[in-house]
């Protein structure tokens, strides 16, 4: 028992001081969004070849470097209200037209092989280990919104009113 609570304790040593963890991908589970699915652009976005949609490489608030080829800056935490205006007025990578993803679209990204995040980290950085938006209302509870935590790839219902991540998506044409 002594042994159990000191892995506890140093477990959430770790957490708390913010070690990251790697990624888990687990080989008796196929793969879901495999690297080859994705065209990288340069411009720091992505585009789905399986669902015709293009993404922000980076999570909201944050840039992409075409030199480092990292994303820089930090990641917004935005109410929902928030993330659908942010949308509107966005001109990442010089594109007009951004939207909040709703549920079916962020799910199209998830890969369900790994946690950790539970998204390909070759092609979307800087993912992370929390919950991001959808524009998908709650149907009897039209206060909350769909989101998906990156974590563990779990859906859920959240307040409207809650700071989460974000990461936009367009129609490519």
């Amino acid at each position: 028992m002594r042994q159990l609570s000191l892995l506890v304790s140093v477990g959430l040593f770790a957490a708390s001081a913010g070690v990251a963890q790697a990624q888990v991908c687990y080989d008796g589970v196929a793969e879901t969004t495999p690297t080859t699915r994705f065209v990288i652009n340069d411009d720091g976005t992505v585009s789905d070849s399986k669902t015709g949609l293009m993404w922000q490489r980076c999570s909201f608030g944050q840039s992409y470097n075409t030199e480092t080829l990292n994303c820089e800056g930090t990641s917004q935490q935005l109410s929902w209200g928030e993330a659908l205006r942010g949308a509107t007025m966005s001109d990442y990578a010089q594109y007009n037209d951004w939207h909040v993803p709703n549920i079916k679209e962020l799910a199209s990204i998830l890969e369900h092989q790994c946690v950790q995040p539970s998204i390909n980290e070759q092609v979307f950085y800087a993912t992370k280990l929390q919950n991001y938006w959808s524009s998908t209302s709650g149907k009897e509870r039209t206060d909350l919104a769909w989101v998906y935590q990156f974590d563990k790839g779990v859906n859920s219902l959240h307040a409207k009113t809650s700071d989460l991540y974000l990461r936009l998506v367009r129609y490519e044409k």
